[in-house]
C-alpha cells in the first residue's frame, strides 16, 4: 500500500463518499448505490498508482452520481 499524502487523501475522500453511497443505498433499497459504495471503500487497498487511484475514484463517483439521478 502506498503511504503518500495523495494516496492517503484519496483513500479518505473516497472512503467517506463510499460510506455515504452505502448508507443512502441501504436506506433507499437501491442496490447499485450499495455496490458503488462498497467499491469506493474497498478499491484504495488494491491500487498502488496514485493517478489510477484518483481516476478510478472519480469514475466510480461519476457512475454513482449518474445512477442516483436515474
Amino acid at each position: 500500500m502506498n503511504f503518500s499524502v495523495s494516496a492517503l487523501a484519496a483513500g479518505f475522500f473516497f472512503g467517506v463518499w463510499g460510506v455515504y453511497f452505502l448508507r443512502r443505498g441501504k436506506s433507499q433499497e437501491h442496490v447499485p448505490s450499495v455496490v458503488i459504495g462498497v467499491a469506493l471503500i474497498a478499491y484504495p487497498y488494491f491500487i498502488e498508482n496514485v493517478y489510477l487511484l484518483w481516476g478510478i475514484g472519480a469514475a466510480l463517483m461519476f457512475v454513482g452520481y449518474r445512477l442516483a439521478k436515474a
